[in-house]
């Protein structure tokens, strides 16, 4: 599930919220949320209305940050402050839409502390026995091992998905103290954080989307380290000793030369985002500069580890600006 917009109750009054639920298709579910939130909806949120069930579908929000993605039937579920008729609001945004009110389930949702209840979702998350993701309103399990700590947020990568778990355990045992690590694809820039408290000397994020960028630097300063985070533009022509990218499959192919360039020669690549039948054709799309092959699976998803095998031309661009 993942909240589409809205302002969201507040804790502190003892009442009941309204909500509406129903499904709709995937090109209508941007026009239904938008116009449920100008009818006055607190919040939407969609959800998959197969999840848990073996037709549940893995949805990531990889690329422009402003493109919504959905499930090709998307639930949304709308959240009404107390005294506003939900199904007059409803009425309305379908007039808006000039499309029929659709068959809705209407419920009532109790009021609570609404803050709390979202950190009760939340615990420390172990990598491995020394390394762990730890919210910051948790105290670490292990105050001896390596702590990142990073709350749940808009960006990608919190550190509760199998691909950055097979990322950061991978990082784990491949960070030496001293190396320049490059992450590309950095969403909350969890992985570049963790190479550095896990010894690298400097460390590079990278993502398409501002939001991202923004978010990673903020997470940095949390953790105390100094990363850098930009946009791809400004990375430059600058070489690694560690690059890993946690994306998908598709991006993954079409950025093999670009991380190759990055990655110097003798240096170490990690690829996820990858689920098992995908991973030959990522492979021998790595092949022309690494020797790689699967490292790890973990539900269904893999990670491709290499090392650089070559030295072909590198990029030319500026480097990364200061600011």
């Amino acid at each position: 599930m993942r909240i589409v917009a809205g302002a969201g109750p507040t804790s502190g009054t003892v009442v009941n919220y309204a909500a509406l639920r129903f499904d709709v298709e995937a090109a209508a579910a941007d026009a239904w949320s938008d116009a449920l939130l100008d009818a006055g909806a607190l919040s939407v949120d969609a959800a998959d209305p197969d999840a848990g069930t073996e037709r549940e579908t893995a949805l990531f929000a990889e690329g422009d940050s402003a493109v919504r993605a959905w499930w090709p039937i998307s639930r949304l579920t709308a959240l009404f402050e107390p005294g506003r008729d939900p199904e007059a609001a409803l009425v309305l945004a379908a007039g808006a839409l000039g499309l029929p009110a659709p068959a809705r389930l209407r419920f009532d949702v109790a009021d609570r502390d609404w803050v709390a209840a979202t950190k009760a979702q939340f615990a420390p998350i172990r990598v491995t026995d020394d390394l762990w993701i730890v919210p910051t309103w948790c105290a670490p399990p292990r105050a001896d091992a390596v702590n990142v700590l990073l709350d749940p947020g808009l960006a990608f990568g919190t550190g509760s998905h199998p691909t950055t778990q097979l990322c950061l355990a991978w990082l784990r045992g491949s960070v030496v103290a001293g190396a320049a690590v490059l992450d590309y694809g950095c969403g909350s820039g969890i992985l570049a954080i963790a190479a550095l408290k896990l010894g690298a000397s400097r460390a590079a994020g990278i993502d398409i989307d501002p939001q991202a960028v923004q978010a990673s630097g903020a997470n940095a300063r949390v953790n105390g380290v100094d990363a850098e985070f930009a946009l791809p533009e400004r990375l430059g022509g600058r070489q690694f000793d560690v690059v890993v990218a946690n994306i998908l499959a598709n991006p993954l192919r079409l950025l093999a030369p670009l991380l190759a360039a990055h990655c110097r020669r003798g240096g170490r690549i990690a690829l996820s985002g990858i689920l098992e039948p995908q991973a030959d054709e990522v492979i021998a799309a790595y092949a022309p500069w690494f020797t790689i092959s699967r490292w790890r699976t973990s539900e269904g998803w893999v990670l491709l580890a290499g090392v650089r095998n070559d030295a072909t031309a590198r990029p030319s661009a500026p480097p990364i600006a200061d600011g």
